[in-house]
């Protein structure tokens, strides 16, 4: 029955292959577990409360995806998207949480509308093949530049980054990835999870018996760490957002901000990881794609009642489609799994970042392999996308890649009198990156 709801034959997969790819897709992005909940205690919201809603809010939002849109995507808490809602909103516009979480229940709201009457649809579609193309490959840089940083192998070193000191920990990264590389190219199925389970075992010494991982650790000398078994769930925070302040005029700026990196971030990602994946359907398009849509707008406006920052589709999503995940299933997997998390989060901590880090540099390989579609000695393609491409990465921002990629494409072929390329939902869409640009560079 399982097999034939989401159609593995016609996937060319199995419930074995779509349990592995769940599995890989929860453990290389199971770190917003606790990363999610350190940054938006910064915004007042208690760590315990944070931690439960995002463990609720991914586990319902993958399940959802898998099971209403059929697509092997992850849905969490975005990275990005937490960081301004903690520190552009609440701290750098002094907006309390409650109402920064009405904002994002309204632009849930906004989202879900968007959805359902196949606007978002119209955006992605409206978006350049050159320019989706390029998202995918800048996106598997940002995931791979991740990785580095994440192992303290790439430092910050003003005024750009550098190589950081080869110790305990870059070492161990070294050898997982090595090891990681070996297992892929081998093409060992479940080559990720093992990478993951020996770069584990290679982490436990570190702070114990030699090294010390305090720079890239929150200040903890050791990698693996276990603090405890069990953690009561905690729901204070739920319904505690403010639906009446947060539509008052002086915060409808902030919803639309919060709308548009939201939904920026979700196509891109949602794009890219199609890009690269092959989830297509006969028209080239994202597979599902509006159901997908609904299921990522429905995960916003559960962010803003549970107490946490808008939920988005998971760029980790890529190493359980390499595992092979071509289906729902893989969702489902990843998202029960995160459950049992809502009672015994100290587990999370037990994987450390050194270990998922190589499958992060592997997965941005694995996504550049749409490189070769650009037509490198066509500027008016190559400019926008290689725009595109950088700075991803260099940005830290999916957003801002897309942004300056899909402007600089208007602006050529404005230039080039080929008005025939633009659209008028591009037209729109750029009107608003310029809005989105305005505002965070404090012009209005």
């Amino acid at each position: 029955m399982i097999e034939k709801y989401f159609g593995f034959k016609s996937s060319g997969t199995n419930l074995r292959t779509e349990i592995i790819a769940g599995i890989t897709t929860f453990i290389a992005g199971m770190y917003i577990i606790i990363v999610n909940p350190e940054i938006l205690s910064d915004a007042g919201i208690p760590y315990s409360a944070s931690l439960t809603a995002t463990v609720i809010l991914s586990a319902f939002s993958s399940i959802a995806m898998g099971i209403f849109a059929k697509n092997p995507i992850m849905i969490a808490p975005g990275m990005g998207i937490n960081a301004y809602f903690t520190y552009s909103v609440v701290i750098g516009l002094n907006v309390d949480p409650y109402i920064a979480l009405g904002a994002v229940f309204w632009s849930g709201v906004i989202f879900i509308l968007l959805s359902v009457f196949n606007i978002r649809t119209q955006i992605i579609n409206a978006i350049p093949k050159i320019i989706r193309t390029a998202g995918a490959i800048g996106i598997g840089l940002f995931i791979a530049l991740n990785g580095f940083v994440n192992s303290g192998f790439i430092v910050t070193k003003p005024p750009f980054v550098g190589v950081g000191l080869i110790n305990a920990t870059t070492l161990t990264f070294l050898a997982g990835l090595l090891i990681t590389t070996v297992l892929v190219v081998k093409k060992y199925k479940a080559g990720f999870i093992i990478g993951i389970i020996i770069t584990t075992i290679l982490a436990l010494p570190i702070g114990r018996l030699y090294g010390d991982a305090s720079s890239i650790n929150n200040g903890v000398a050791t990698l693996v760490n276990y603090n405890g078994f069990y953690a009561s769930p905690d729901f204070s925070w739920f319904f505690k957002m403010d639906l009446i302040k947060s539509l008052n005029y002086a915060f409808i700026p902030v919803v639309f901000a919060m709308l548009f990196v939201d939904m920026f971030d979700s196509i891109t990602t949602f794009v890219g990881v199609a890009e690269a994946g092959n989830l297509k359907d006969e028209n080239g398009d994202p597979k599902n794609i509006k159901k997908s849509m609904i299921v990522d707008g429905f995960s916003t406006f559960l962010a803003g009642l549970i107490g946490t920052s808008p939920g988005t589709s998971y760029i980790e999503s890529a190493a359980g489609i390499h595992e092979g995940g071509r289906t729902g299933f893989t969702a489902v997997v990843c998202g029960l799994l995160f459950l049992p998390f809502m009672f015994f989060s100290p587990l999370a901590e037990i994987i450390p970042t050194v270990a998922t880090a190589p499958i992060l540099v592997l997965v941005g390989v694995f996504m550049a392999s749409p490189f070769n579609k650009i037509n490198w000695t066509n500027l008016e393609d190559a400019i926008p996308a290689f725009l595109t491409i950088v700075l991803i990465p260099l940005t830290y921002s999916l957003t801002q890649g897309i942004i300056f990629g899909l402007l600089s494409f208007t602006l050529i072929k404005i230039v080039l009198k080929k008005f025939d390329e633009i659209s008028l939902t591009l037209v729109i869409i750029d009107l608003f990156a310029m809005f989105m640009l305005a505002i965070e560079y404090g012009l209005v």
